[in-house]
């Protein structure tokens, strides 16, 4: 959906700005031409505003508007919401965030080809990304592994071997990824209380849930030929993520890496959080909200 309304906004830019400009320099100067004559003719005075065609005069309109719209959404800041619970207790459902779309590089918004470079992601960002396996949709993980990194996931636990640069004499091992647990219940899947930890991911902490009884078995990830069933070493250009809500998210375990080519931008903030949480016996359709999350607004770690 969201490439097509990209393309919608391109043609939309396009063709009323085409229509603009056709008529200042073909069609304007025309009518201007034919009412200046027909004003000399009756002995009246100039008019210098012309009636403009209704078409015209809408491309007129709303061409600076969508123009507007276009370039920050696509170069800027684009709008996303939360569908899921997969980046619990970061992100819930009913979140709406804005995505820093420059954050990784400046796209075209129709072949989104990189125009120009303005950084790549660092381990502990919340990304979204389009799903390598289908590109139509957008994904939103935290970004773990980074190119020549080894990630492995064990025992709910992650493991972290950095890329080694050739020219150091002595390169880091596998080392877990700091974990402190916080409390238990404050969020609560299928019956179950779950544990929430804060985790440092380099520079970034955050938090994560833990389902105490689920444990997913390594024959179920992504294969990557060469290691082990529950090991990774991420390709040069792509990226491995994973969701903080770990037992309830479909990332990089289950499909593979994120290529430097799908990224959208990273995730910065929230701009507005809505609750849909209400009785069963509700008459309400489950798209209208039960009240705004006021407190959950600003940035995200």
């Amino acid at each position: 959906m969201a490439n097509y309304f990209s393309l919608l906004l391109v043609v939309v830019t396009f063709a009323s700005g085409l229509i603009w400009l056709i008529d200042s320099l073909l069609f304007a100067p025309k009518r201007k031409a034919r009412l200046q004559e027909a004003a000399t003719a009756e002995g009246a005075g100039f008019q210098e505003s012309p009636p403009v065609p209704y078409i015209v005069d809408t491309a007129q309109q709303i061409f600076p508007v969508i123009a507007f719209v276009l370039v920050l959404r696509s170069f800027l800041y684009e709008p996303f919401q939360i569908p899921s619970g997969s980046m619990m207790p970061t992100l819930l459902v009913g979140d709406f965030i804005l995505v820093e779309k420059y954050a990784y590089g400046v796209k075209d918004p129709v072949f989104r080809s990189k125009l120009i470079e303005t950084g790549s992601p660092e381990r502990g960002d919340v990304a979204v990304f389009k799903y390598p396996e289908d590109p139509n949709i957008d994904y939103i993980k935290r970004v773990v592994g980074l190119p020549g990194d080894t990630v492995v996931y064990k025992n709910k636990q992650v493991f972290i071997k950095p890329k080694c640069d050739e020219q150091r004499s002595e390169c880091p091992g596998l080392k877990a990824v700091t974990t402190t647990f916080v409390e238990r219940g404050e969020y609560v899947q299928e019956m179950t209380q779950l544990l929430r930890y804060t985790e440092n991911l380099g520079d970034v902490e955050h938090d994560i849930l833990r389902h105490p009884f689920r444990d997913i078995p390594p024959t179920h990830y992504y294969s990557q030929p060469g290691t082990r069933s529950n090991e990774w070493v991420v390709p040069e250009g792509q990226y491995f993520v994973l969701g903080d809500n770990r037992d309830n998210s479909r990332d990089s375990r289950f499909w593979g890496f994120v290529p430097d080519d799908n990224l959208v931008g990273q995730a910065v903030a929230i701009w507005i959080s809505f609750e849909f949480e209400r009785k069963p016996d509700s008459w309400l359709p489950t798209w209208i909200p039960t009240g705004i999350r006021f407190d959950r607004v600003g940035g995200i770690d």
